[in-house]
Formats: structure tokens, C-alpha cells, sequence
């Protein structure tokens, strides 16, 4: 028996604190105040914080979960996950990771971060992207977009997929019983573990307005 405690123990003590099973119910979420929950880590690499991101389009969120379009039966003419808002890498981010991991010989870190915010509501929601920009610095993410949430409770997942980690955050206000929209959190959250391994980010990540690195035109070659 003692054996058998132990080993729980140990499992137990492994499991990351904010990797948070997507069986859990919505009151089994830990939230906490926007001023205590955990904001995004960048070890020591600091320059990463210079890097940006922006806003995401609904499709290309759907795109990035590898999530089929118009899966929401019930209004066929709307996309699943309204009360959702993502951030992705911008292009002078994934020229930035490519150029910093090169100029340190390999020891730079090549991954990028992508954030996806689930709030309770639509309207709260569109009442916040009103408030923030459109695309910000990594480094002042924490500031402005998490701690700068004031009066709204948050949880906190985190998920590491190759060269990408996810950063997922349910909002809702403070005080507030359960999560409305604990539905569109879950598939979030099964769709992001489901995912494979992005192996580069600059291939996965390119959107219509946003080549991949990969892509090189035509070069004439001298005989």
C-alpha cells in the first residue's frame, strides 16, 4: 500500500500546475483574479519579448486548430467560438525567431507563442477587443492584456507543440459561478491537444496575407 501512495505521489508531483485535464467540469477550472493568474515565460531570452503578435481572424483560428469551418449546426452562417480571441505571430516574428536562431549558432529559441482568450461572452468579448490593440510585443502582454484585465478572473492552460506553445486563457467576470461558454473551452482545449507537433512554425503558421519562409520564387541561375 505504501508503494503503491508513492508512486501517486510522484505522479502527482510531475503533472504540470497549469496543464489542466480537458475532462475537468467548468467549476473544476481554476481561476483566479487577473493579478495573480500566470502570464506568459520567456526564461532567459529576453529579446524574445520584443517580438509581436496580432489578432487573429476568426478563420485563421480555425485554421490553426485544424478545426472545420461552419461546424456550429445551429446558424450555419456562424463560425464557431464567438466569445473566442486568438493572437499569432507576425510576420517580423517569425523573420526575428529564424534571424536570432541563426546569429546564436542554434542556441536561440525558435518557438513561437500563440494565445487564445475564451471569454464567457460575445459581448464581453467584443467589449475587450475594443480595448486592446491589434497587435502587441510579447513583453508587455502580461501587463496590458492579462494584468490589465482588472475585475475579471482567468484560467490558465498551457500546452507545448513542437516549435509553438499555446497559451489558453478562459476570462469571466470576477465572482462569477461556473464559465458560460465551459463548451467552446473544451473543444478548444481537446482541439489544441489533438494537434501534432508544428515542426515550423513559418510553414504552419503562414495565413493568406502571411507567406511562409519556405516559399522562394523562381531565381534565374547563370550557366
Amino acid at each position: 500500500m505504501e508503494e503503491k501512495e508513492k508512486k501517486k505521489n510522484k505522479k502527482q508531483k510531475h503533472q504540470h500546475p497549469n496543464d489542466q485535464t480537458t475532462k475537468s467540469a467548468a467549476s473544476d477550472f481554476s481561476f483566479k483574479p487577473s493579478s495573480e493568474v500566470k502570464g506568459l515565460k520567456f526564461g532567459g531570452q529576453f529579446i524574445v519579448k520584443s517580438f509581436t503578435i496580432r489578432r487573429a481572424r476568426p478563420l485563421e483560428l480555425l485554421k490553426l486548430l485544424d478545426f472545420p469551418p461552419l461546424l456550429n449546426k445551429s446558424n450555419a452562417n456562424k463560425l464557431p467560438f464567438p466569445s473566442t480571441t486568438a493572437f499569432l505571430p507576425t510576420n517580423f516574428t517569425i523573420l526575428a525567431h529564424h534571424a536570432w536562431h541563426t546569429l546564436t549558432l542554434g542556441l536561440g529559441t525558435k518557438k513561437s507563442k500563440v494565445l487564445l482568450f475564451v471569454f464567457e461572452s460575445e459581448t464581453m468579448k467584443l467589449a475587450v477587443d475594443r480595448i486592446w490593440p491589434s497587435e502587441i510585443p510579447l513583453g508587455e502582454v502580461n501587463k496590458k492584456l492579462i494584468r490589465g484585465l482588472t475585475g475579471c478572473e482567468m484560467a490558465r492552460f498551457k500546452f507545448r507543440k513542437g516549435c509553438i506553445t499555446f497559451y489558453v486563457y478562459a476570462v469571466r467576470g470576477a465572482g462569477t459561478m461556473g464559465f458560460s461558454c465551459a463548451d467552446d473551452l473544451r473543444t478548444i482545449l481537446q482541439s489544441v491537444v489533438a494537434l501534432k507537433d508544428f515542426l515550423d512554425h513559418t510553414s504552419m503558421l503562414a495565413m493568406p496575407n502571411q507567406r511562409s519562409l519556405s516559399y522562394c520564387p523562381p531565381v534565374a541561375m547563370a550557366h
